[in-house]
């Protein structure tokens, strides 16, 4: 982050005399103008609902550009990770910034899979939740708890706790998954499998049970694998800011992480994918292939109140560049598992045709989004809908750790305090109540 040669002019119709900020250039993507010392210099606040035009934070993790279509987790396009590289290799590359080598990465992979077992007294805290919980809610507990359980990595200044609470969670969030899927489908718990690899082991304690062998399919674990890369990390989406705040204020690293999952329940954030299976079922139900174009139709008309789910991008304002991946993918495992004339998949493809081709939708740029296709995939894994946002989490858990860990070693990091602009009643007399 360097500081430009041009300076930015804030000048004001209210007497107020103009004052001059930085511009900051990164090494890719827009100049940001720093204003930090407005209100010092103003005694004004800028007002930003949402954030889209303010930069909350310096980092070198991820680099987004929304009208290029251009994801890099710590350089590397997104399109040659998930085609070249393990889900455990973006890990280590999210983390610690570089990819790993050949021996880096069995020391690594080592070192994660044999820190896979949870803390045994975590079941007896999923068990008192009641049968019918989403797993959300549950898993949203288990992270938190871990602070409980692992009371020796609390030390947030530390960097060999930081690192070891890495671990822990890259390695304990898909047993923590699981346990929580088994407890709401009344299966027991699976104990990881140290010697299969992070997919293949997630895939384990998932759907295997102690009556028979399970053995994962290897085309369907390389295809839930490219579903964590695609997913570990985004830059400062609503649950990553939200683990940024939360950790801003040196709570415990498990602490931060569970107010993401929070976050990522919601259904505006990580329920996209749930949604937009909804809406091919809900089409299907109606009719199918026959209704698709009445459906795009009747998505032309704010008046019916249907919505086009899976299309267009808060932040992508041409093609998501992992909605091709996930295609792919998708073939893949419908082609693998017999279901190519999956209804599902054809109405996804017969959607995309038509946004790809009607001007209503290309004028806007509401091309597929990664979503689009993550839902039909996780559907034929055997994933339910209830765990869509559970697995979303058990990937970008990477993400959130790693920007947890570039803010506590940013020497210019504070606790997160947004201004607001007031709009309430100005000040007034309390009475005592025999005057009211």
């Amino acid at each position: 982050m360097n500081e430009s040669e041009h300076k930015a002019t804030l000048s004001f119709s209210d007497g107020t005399p103009s004052v001059e900020f930085p511009i900051l250039k990164g090494s890719i993507g827009p100049d940001v103008i720093d204003i930090r010392k407005l209100y010092a210099q103003t005694g004004k606040f800028t007002y930003d609902t949402g954030f889209l035009s303010t930069a909350s934070c310096a980092s070198s993790v991820t680099y987004i550009d929304g009208d290029q279509g251009q994801l890099l987790y710590r350089g590397y396009p997104i399109e040659q990770l998930a085609v070249h590289c393990e889900f455990l290799e973006v890990c280590y590359l999210i983390y610690y910034g570089e990819l790993p080598n050949a021996s880096q990465f069995e020391e690594f992979k080592h070192l994660v899979m044999h820190h896979t077992m949870v803390h045994e007294q975590m079941q007896f805290a999923v068990r008192g939740f009641r049968r019918d919980s989403h797993p959300m809610a549950v898993l949203t507990s288990l992270a938190g708890s871990m602070a409980a359980f692992y009371p020796d990595s609390l030390d947030i200044n530390s960097p060999e706790q930081q690192d070891i609470s890495f671990i822990r969670l890259i390695a304990k969030m898909p047993t923590m998954v699981s346990m929580a899927y088994k407890y709401s489908i009344g299966q027991p718990n699976m104990y990881p499998q140290n010697d299969l690899s992070y997919t293949a082991n997630f895939m384990h304690m998932m759907f295997a049970t102690p009556c028979e062998k399970y053995t994962p399919n290897p085309v369907l674990v390389r295809a839930l694998d490219r579903i964590f890369t695609l997913h570990a990390e985004h830059e400062q989406n609503a649950s990553t800011s939200t683990v940024r705040l939360c950790g801003s204020s040196g709570t415990s690293p498990f602490s931060a992480i569970a107010a993401g999952v929070a976050c990522l329940w919601g259904p505006a954030h990580g329920g996209a994918n749930q949604a937009c299976l909804e809406m091919l079922e809900s089409i299907q139900a109606d009719g199918g292939l026959a209704k698709v174009g009445e459906y795009m139709e009747k998505v032309k008309d704010k008046n019916s109140g249907v919505r086009l789910m899976g299309f267009g991008h808060r932040v992508y304002k041409n093609f998501d560049p992992r909605a091709k991946l996930m295609q792919e993918t998708c073939r893949e495992v419908l082609a693998e598992m017999g279901l190519e004339n999956d209804p599902l998949f054809k109405l996804a493809m017969a959607l995309e045709k038509i946004a790809l081709e009607d001007s209503y939708y290309v004028e806007r740029k509401l091309y597929p989004n990664v979503d689009f296709y993550s839902g039909i995939v996780q559907r034929a894994l055997g994933i339910p809908t209830s765990m869509f946002t559970c697995v979303f989490a058990l990937a970008r858990t990477i993400g959130w750790v790693s920007q947890w860990k570039e803010m506590i070693v940013d020497p210019e990091y504070k606790i997160g305090r947004p201004r607001q602009l007031y709009t309430g009643l100005t000040q007034r007399q309390a009475m005592p109540i025999s005057q009211r």
